[in-house]
């Protein structure tokens, strides 16, 4: 698997970052992961950071070296994340528990699938298009789809996200089958929310992502002003090994076999990690599986 990635994180106009960022692989798979933690409620970054923490930990049980279900997997890390968000919060007693939103994209083979909750939003450009995005978790979006129906809306705010008292909203989407020189960009709304979606095609169809993703970002910064919000992206360009370049990229064929690289860090909440066993990560697949079966037989 070879691929071109580029991560960058700026906090902005805010007195912190709760916008945490990162990736990691194995021989024949990758998971790229997202989350913005949420102002207006205590510790953010440690709900994105132990979101991010939890869903690498898990990637590094099941990657072997390819995730078996991709699908399930997304969506069992993201459960397993929102219960250590809530774990972590009852365990120091707090009122309020810190949130997170949270994009994640895993690729294997040729195909990518990503899970998101909330409004970090994942974008696939090929052939200098937009090839897909993902829709907020926002009732301005849902609403302008289509989907919810209100009267009037003031704002664009969101009805889901990790570490909420009330179970999560998400959307799995995939498998979609890459070509040579797609392009997918992972981003807090720090970015979409100051640049249009026609000027992130641009960018990304005219440069290469390590040039691309830092302009993006200073043109966020440029655009929101003095009080901008942090603004983070990951950008990663899908290649093909007959035209590959090492010099340019990342190629996991020198990986051994059991062998797991990540860019995404250790902190504070490892002996919670420590503590997410095989019954816990069963339990939130099972769950997800159930909902997915319940909803399926009121369709029918």
């Amino acid at each position: 698997m070879k691929f071109s990635v580029f991560q960058i994180s700026r906090r902005g106009g805010r007195e912190k970052n709760e916008d945490r960022m990162g990736y990691c692989y194995t021989r024949e798979s990758g998971l790229f992961v997202l989350a913005d933690g949420m102002g207006g409620h205590p510790e953010g970054e440690v709900a994105a950071q132990l979101a991010l923490q939890t869903i690498s930990a898990l990637y590094q049980k099941e990657a072997r070296p390819t995730v078996r279900e991709p699908e399930e997997f997304l969506s069992g890390a993201l459960m397993a994340a929102h219960h250590q968000i809530i774990r972590y919060a009852s365990e120091k007693g707090m009122l309020d528990t810190p949130r997170t939103t949270l994009v994640a994209a895993l690729l294997q083979g040729t195909s990518a699938y990503w899970v998101h909750c909330g409004d970090s939003r994942l974008y696939v450009v090929r052939d200098g298009e937009l090839l897909t995005r993902t829709r907020d978790h926002s009732y301005l979006e849902q609403h302008s789809s289509g989907v919810i129906k209100l009267e009037r809306i003031n704002r664009n705010i969101l009805f889901t996200c990790l570490g909420s008292p009330t179970r999560p909203v998400f959307d799995i989407t995939g498998p979609v089958v890459l070509q040579q020189g797609d392009k997918i960009l992972l981003c807090s709304d720090g970015l979409w929310s100051s640049v249009p979606d026609a000027d992130i095609v641009r960018q990304l169809s005219s440069r290469a992502v390590s040039e691309a993703a830092p302009e993006l970002v200073e043109l966020a910064l440029r655009n929101g002003g003095p009080g901008c919000d942090n603004t983070t992206v990951i950008a990663l360009e899908w290649e093909t090994p007959d035209v590959f370049e090492s010099t340019h990229g990342v190629s996991t064929d020198s990986i051994s076999d059991g062998v797991f690289a990540s860019t995404i860090q250790a902190g504070v909440m490892d002996t919670l990690i420590d503590d997410l066993d095989d019954a816990a990560i069963e339990r939130s697949i099972a769950e997800i599986n159930e909902a997915i079966r319940r909803s399926a037989a009121r369709k029918s």
